[in-house]
C-alpha cells in the first residue's frame, strides 16, 4: 500500500506514525517548530525558576538560579532575535518535554524536606532541564548552520554555551557543597 503527497513518496509500514497535516516536509519547516518548541520552553521557565529558587535553601544554589533566571530571559529575546532573522513572529507551540520536566521539578519539592535533600533534588532537576536544553540548543545551531543561517546559528550557540555553563555550575554546587550536606543529614 502506497500513500502519496506533494512532497514524497512513502510506502506505509505498520507501526510507523502517520504525520498529521501540518507535519514539517523540510529541514526549514522542523527548524522553525523546534524553535516555537524552545520559546515555549524558555517562555515556561521563566516562571518555573523563581518557584525553583524560593524553595532553595544553599545561598550558592538560589544564586545559580536566579543568574540563570536573567540569562533565560536573554534566551527568550535571543529566540525572539532568531526568529526575526528567519522572517517569522516569534510564537510559542506548547512543549511537552519541557512541561514534563517543570512537572518532575514540582513533584521533587512535594517529595523532599526543605533543607539541603530538596536542595540536592532541586539541582538534579535542573540539570535535567539543562541537559534538555544543551541537546536542543546543540540540535537548532546544526540545523541553523546546515540551512545557511549563520547568524541566527551564532545566537543559538551563544545560548547552547551559557545552558553549559549553567549544568557546569549547578554540578559545582552539588559536588562541593549540597550533597555532601545531604550526605551528613541521613
Amino acid at each position: 500500500m502506497k500513500t502519496t503527497d506533494k512532497k514524497n513518496t512513502t510506502s506505509v509500514k505498520r507501526g510507523v506514525t502517520k504525520p498529521k497535516s501540518n507535519a514539517a516536509a523540510g529541514l526549514t519547516e522542523l527548524f522553525e517548530e523546534s524553535l516555537k518548541d524552545l520559546y515555549w520552553a524558555e517562555k515556561a521557565l521563566t516562571k518555573a525558576l523563581p518557584v525553583m529558587a524560593k524553595n532553595a535553601t544553599s545561598e550558592e544554589l538560589i544564586a545559580a538560579i536566579n543568574n540563570h533566571l536573567v540569562e533565560t530571559e536573554e534566551h527568550v529575546s535571543r529566540l525572539e532575535k532568531v526568529f526575526e532573522l528567519i522572517g517569522k513572529k516569534p510564537t510559542a507551540k506548547k512543549c511537552d518535554a519541557m512541561e514534563g520536566l517543570i512537572e518532575e521539578g514540582k513533584g521533587i519539592l512535594e517529595e523532599t524536606e526543605i533543607g539541603v535533600v530538596r536542595d540536592a533534588g532541586i539541582i538534579a532537576a535542573s540539570q535535567k532541564i539543562e541537559h534538555y536544553e544543551i541537546a536542543t540548543y546543540g540540535t537548532l545551531r546544526q540545523f541553523a548552520e546546515t540551512l545557511g543561517l549563520e547568524e541566527a546559528a551564532t545566537l543559538l550557540e551563544q545560548t547552547l554555551d551559557e545552558e553549559k555553563g549553567a549544568d557546569k555550575i549547578l554540578t559545582e554546587v552539588a559536588v562541593n557543597a549540597v550533597n555532601l550536606e545531604a550526605a551528613e543529614a541521613e
